[in-house]
């Protein structure tokens, strides 16, 4: 008959598998959000030094769907496909941009939300493992899995806080155009909250990179820790070894 003691060990062992093997997908994943942000912040930049030096055009089109020489960067063109037309308003790749972001920065909330209460409540079951004279010399190792893995959650809140100030800043632009001219003219205030944007969305890139690097290194302790909770499952498997004993007794 398993004790409670015992039934504790399978969880944590349980924990030790299944979760090395999910956090194996995050150590990669938030890499596609850093190359992701990194074009967008690329082609942001692009638009903005164009439009800090260019003088806007006077010529005009038969076509409503000629582009406008002026305000095309080929950069930004090859980059996010955002095409400004003489005849057009915000080019939709303008409008699927800060969609995109908004919903980048929801994505990170939500995760960073739930994996912040889940290491709370991780970090409150590990003391348990400290009346385990057989774990005593990988308790910081476990304890540091926790402690990076929250290092993430914080991380991934401050992505979305940084994505939700890049798509305001973006929406204090009006991208049509006559707008962008117009400001071509006066005080070249767009190309600022252009780069302004583009260092946020860096930033958030930064800290993406920064949270799969700390996740990658969970690793090592992952392997070990359940090395050595799969060697004492197994000790209490066999024959007078069915007890996992408390320090002390």
């Amino acid at each position: 008959m398993q004790t409670e003691r015992d039934q504790l060990l399978l969880t944590v062992r349980n924990l030790a598998r299944f979760h090395r093997e999910h956090e194996k997908f995050y150590s990669e994943s938030p890499f596609h959000d850093v190359i992701r942000l990194q074009r967008n912040s690329r082609a942001l930049k692009a638009l903005a030094e164009r439009w800090s030096v260019v003088a806007p055009s006077g010529e005009t089109s038969l076509s409503p769907f000629a582009g406008a020489s002026d305000l095309n960067d080929d950069r930004a063109t090859e980059t996010l496909g955002i095409l400004f037309m003489e005849g057009g308003g915000e080019p939709a790749e303008i409008t699927n941009l800060k969609r995109d972001l908004s919903a980048l920065g929801d994505a990170n909330r939500a995760i960073g939300q739930w994996l912040a209460s889940a290491m709370s409540a991780a970090w409150d079951m590990l003391e348990a493992l400290l009346s385990y004279p057989e774990l005593a010399d990988l308790l910081a190792e476990r304890h540091r899995i926790v402690s990076n893995d929250w290092q993430c959650a914080s991380m991934a809140e401050l992505i979305a806080r940084n994505l939700d100030r890049a798509v305001a800043i973006l929406g204090r632009v009006d991208f049509t155009p006559a707008a962008l001219r117009a400001d071509l003219t006066a005080h070249r205030v767009v190309p600022r909250y252009l780069f302004s944007a583009s260092e946020m969305l860096d930033y958030a890139a930064d800290l993406a990179a920064r949270s799969a690097v700390l996740t990658h290194e969970n690793e090592r302790r992952w392997r070990i820790f359940h090395e050595r909770v799969d060697q004492m499952v197994g000790a209490a498997d066999t024959p007078g070894g069915n007890e996992i004993r408390p320090e002390g007794r």
